[in-house]
This record gives C-alpha cells, sequence and structure tokens, in this order.
C-alpha cells in the first residue's frame, strides 16, 4: 500500500511540455522515477538543443525509505577496438554567441562520445520505477510527431545553426524546405517516434547491440569518428553513493567523481563556512567574496584539489590561512529536472548533449554527443583519456537535507557556470534566508578566469568595489548563460529558472 506524506507532488523543468510530462505520470499513479523518465524522453524531443538520448547524464535517486543513489549515465571516452586511432579526427571549432560572451566548442564526428541518456532512463525506470514503459514514453512520442517550438527553443536554435545543419539529416529536420525553423514553428521528428515506440519491445538493443549500432561504427570509421561497437555494446549505468557535503547544518548531497561538479561545490562550501557571517545578500562585501571564492576555488582546482580524497587532505592539512585571506581580500548545452512526488521520493537529473555534434545516429532522429570537443571536461587535452573511461563533469544533480528530511531538490544546466549557479542559490537560502523564488530569480556572478560576469540587478556601489578588483561585464539581462536551477521544495512548490524556459507543475491529491 503506497502512504503519501505529503499533499502535493511538484516537477520543475525546463520546458512547459517537459513538465506536462513528468504530471502525467505523477497523475496516473507513478512515482518520481516514472516521472523524471517520462521527462527525460519529452526533454529529449522538447528541448532537443540542451539535451539528447544520445548525450549523457546523472540522476541523484532519495527514495521514500531513504536509499540514496547516485546514477551515473555520462559519456565514455571512445575507441575501444580501434586500431586506426592515430588518424585525425573529423574534429573541428565553432563558437557559440550566448549575446554576451562567445565560447567556442569542437564538434564534428570525431567529437562523439559513447551516449549514456538512452540506456540510464531505461536503467532507472527498470530499477525504481513501476509504470509500464510504453505509458512513460507516450509524451514523448506524442511530441515527436510535431510540435510548437517556443522562443527558448528558437533561440537556442539560431545559436546553434551551424551545429543543427551540419548534416542532410539536420538540415531536413530544422532547415524543411530552406527555411530554419523558428518560434511557432512545429518541429516533428517522425523516425525518434519510431524508434521509440519499439523501446519497451527492444529496451535499447538495437541503439547499443544491434543494427543501428553496427551502422554508427561503419559511418564513425568511414567519417573519422572514434565512437565503435564495442564501446556501444560495453557501456553501463554505474550506480554510486552520492557525494555528502555539510554546511551549516545541512547535507548536501551530489555528484560524486569523476564528476567534478559535486566536489567543487563541497569545496566552495568548505571555505564558506569557515567565513564570518554577512548581513546582506548582494552588498559590496558579498560580492567581493564571491569573487575571492571563485578565484580560489578555481586555483586550488588547478592545484589538484577536486575530488573527495584530495579535499579531505586540504581540510585537514591547512588551516585555510592563506585560503580565507585570499578570499577576505576581494570581502554547456544542458537541462535539469527536479522532481519531488507525495510518497517521500525525489529525483533530480541533469543532462546534457553539450551543444551537439551535428551527427544524427541513422534512422533516430538522434543527434549525438559532442562531449569530447568540451575544453572544461579535458584539462589534460582532447582525446588525451584512454578508451572506455567515464568522461568527468559539472554536472550536479542535488538534494539538500537537513534532520533527515529533504528540503530542497535542485540541479541546473550550464555548462562551468553550473556550480556557481548553484552555490550562489544554496548559500542565499541558509545564509541569508532568502525564499526560493528570490534566490533562483537573484542575479548572478561568474569569474571566467579573465573578467567577472554579472547579471543586472546589483548595486553600482558593489560593482565599484568589483571593478576595483578585475575587469567586470555586466550584461544587458539575465541569461542562459549563468545557468538554469530548477528547484522543488517536496510537499510545497518549485521554481522554474527563466533563464531556461523554467516551467513547475503541482499535482494535488
Amino acid at each position: 500500500m503506497v502512504k503519501n506524506i505529503y499533499p502535493r507532488a511538484v516537477a520543475a523543468t525546463g520546458h512547459e511540455a517537459v513538465s506536462q510530462a513528468a504530471a502525467e505520470m505523477l497523475k496516473s499513479g507513478g512515482n518520481a522515477f516514472d516521472a523524471v523518465v517520462a521527462a527525460g524522453f519529452a526533454g529529449a524531443i522538447a528541448e532537443q538543443t540542451l539535451t539528447s538520448l544520445g548525450g549523457g547524464g546523472f540522476l541523484l535517486a532519495r527514495t521514500a525509505d531513504n536509499q540514496e543513489v547516485f546514477f551515473d549515465f555520462f559519456v565514455d571516452t571512445p575507441g575501444l577496438g580501434r586500431k586506426d586511432t592515430d588518424e585525425e579526427p573529423h574534429f573541428f571549432p565553432v563558437g557559440v554567441d550566448f549575446g554576451g560572451s562567445i565560447q567556442e566548442f569542437n564538434i564534428g564526428l570525431g567529437s562523439v562520445a559513447v551516449p549514456g541518456t538512452l540506456k540510464g532512463l531505461l536503467h532507472v525506470h527498470t530499477r525504481l520505477g513501476r509504470m509500464p514503459l510504453f505509458e512513460v514514453l507516450e509524451p514523448a512520442v506524442r511530441l515527436c510527431k510535431g510540435h510548437t517550438l517556443n522562443a527558448f527553443q528558437a533561440g537556442f536554435l539560431r545559436m546553434l545553426y551551424p551545429i543543427m545543419t551540419l548534416t542532410d539529416t539536420g538540415k531536413k529536420l530544422y532547415e524543411p524546405e530552406g527555411h530554419y525553423l523558428g518560434q511557432d514553428d512545429t518541429l516533428a521528428i517522425p523516425e525518434m517516434a519510431d524508434f521509440l515506440s519499439q523501446l519497451p519491445e527492444d529496451s535499447g538493443e538495437n541503439f547499443y547491440r544491434g543494427d543501428i549500432a553496427r551502422t554508427i561504427d561503419r559511418e564513425m570509421k568511414e567519417g573519422g569518428g572514434l565512437l565503435s561497437f564495442e564501446d556501444l555494446s560495453s557501456f553501463k549505468v554505474i550506480e554510486r553513493k552520492p557525494l555528502q557535503a555539510h554546511y551549516k547544518g545541512y547535507t548536501l548531497l551530489t555528484g560524486p567523481p569523476p564528476a567534478l561538479g559535486g566536489s567543487l561545490i563541497a569545496l566552495s562550501l568548505a571555505l564558506l563556512e569557515k567565513m564570518d557571517p554577512l548581513d546582506r545578500w548582494g552588498s559590496p562585501e558579498h560580492v567581493l567574496r564571491t569573487l575571492g571564492m571563485m578565484q580560489e576555488v578555481e586555483l586550488l582546482r588547478k592545484q589538484g584539489v577536486s575530488n573527495p580524497e584530495t579535499l579531505e587532505r586540504f581540510l585537514a592539512g591547512q588551516e585555510f590561512g592563506e585560503s580565507i585571506e585570499n578570499i577576505r581580500q576581494f570581502s554547456r548545452g544542458t537541462t535539469h529536472v527536479s522532481i519531488a512526488d507525495r510518497e517521500g521520493n525525489i529525483a533530480s537529473m541533469t543532462c546534457s548533449n553539450g551543444e551537439g555534434s551535428g551527427y544524427f545516429a541513422p534512422g533516430t532522429g538522434i543527434m549525438l554527443n559532442n562531449m569530447m570537443g568540451e575544453d572544461d571536461l579535458h584539462p589534460d587535452g582532447f582525446h588525451s583519456a584512454p578508451s572506455g573511461q567515464r568522461v568527468g563533469s559539472m554536472m550536479s544533480p542535488s538534494a539538500l537535507v537537513r534532520d533527515d528530511e529533504v528540503q530542497l531538490v535542485f540541479g541546473s544546466g550550464g555548462s562551468k557556470r553550473i556550480r556557481p549557479a548553484l552555490t550562489q542559490v544554496l548559500t542565499q537560502l541558509i545564509d541569508f534566508k532568502r525564499d526560493l523564488e528570490a534566490a533562483v530569480h537573484a542575479p548572478r556572478l561568474h569569474w571566467d578566469g579573465e573578467v567577472m560576469q554579472v547579471e543586472p540587478g546589483f548595486s553600482k556601489k558593489s560593482l565599484d568595489a568589483l571593478s576595483k578588483q578585475v575587469p567586470v561585464k555586466v550584461w544587458d539581462d539575465k541569461n542562459v548563460y549563468f545557468g538554469g536551477v530548477h528547484s522543488v521544495v517536496p510537499g510545497k512548490h518549485g521554481v522554474g529558472d527563466p533563464r531556461r524556459g523554467g516551467s513547475t507543475v503541482v499535482v494535488e491529491e
């Protein structure tokens, strides 16, 4: 007998259709895990510029009986079984203009890592879901048959034009009859509808071990890609123990290694906890401390303090003197889903396709990722890691717990901005006692290594204080560049970040 402990279930996502997919499951007797899987499949169509079944991701699950599992279905380095890896891969740069900052990414067949999202969603459904898979897939199948592009997706399509139209498949989907799709146009992906309809019987075998996998292998060999049949057939979803970071009486559950983001959030919180409290968010003292913390974390990361083991040694062996003084001196496409059901189950999932490689898995309508072309995932250089190794990531689907009760389910997209976005929301809630809506909507800061990127909304006095220390760029508006923190307070409400088309839905008893 299912026991409800909350009066309502809540979901926060990056698109109304994705939230509605989750709501359908929750209204039909599904749990948070049915809902998050339905949202994951729906997002692969409705948010096709941010996520894909050909990408990778992570899901933090906490069940009603307090089991905690971190599902790692992020991408692997490709190349297993390849003997001709000395050849130059099909791999080249494109610049993506975020409207205030241009970030360079690499695409092409040589940018494709071993995709994990499809297998991850199916694994989570088998492990924790209870509804029939064909019902969980129904919202996504409907979207594939035709849905209207909203302003956010149209904007992302404009930014990613050279990627979306790199191949004939992409041109057929996104530039039919020479017209590139925009807001209020209809996007249909019939091949993906057919592919999804086969999944209840196929369970992804064709994609990972069958004809699709063999065709991908052949086309990669012919086109300068590294992804192989052996890569696909050997990919595994890994169940890990979540990383725990303690901060002022709260416990943050987040991503463990080899994901990087969770450990760096833990480092940020460890540094901040040693600081004296501040009275006012957004004050000159606060923005200078935030700058100093961001700079110090980047410095420590470069020195190797970037995982729980080195973090523990750092905290135990150093008195924070120099690091705290440094702070006092200043005293990629990704989407997220947060769900809490009425039973006490929570799911926090972040998925990404990078910006997409431009290459589509044959017969599926699924664009594969370009994770081998994102510089922040490969600090030792592109294509330097051994084949079969799980790639690190900044994605950090998280939950905040106090007294054994989940207080918040949250996460973000945003490449290098994920960690600072989550940390800034978290510290507003805990340190400054701001409500969730104010914390998510508040302007954000990001230190990009050379310039402090600043959203509008900070006082002139605070901006002047920053400008005396580092170059500052104030953006014209709050922007997708600064992440999208979609968040849920179990049993109460949620906030979808408007920077990334945030949408929330509440399902009452």
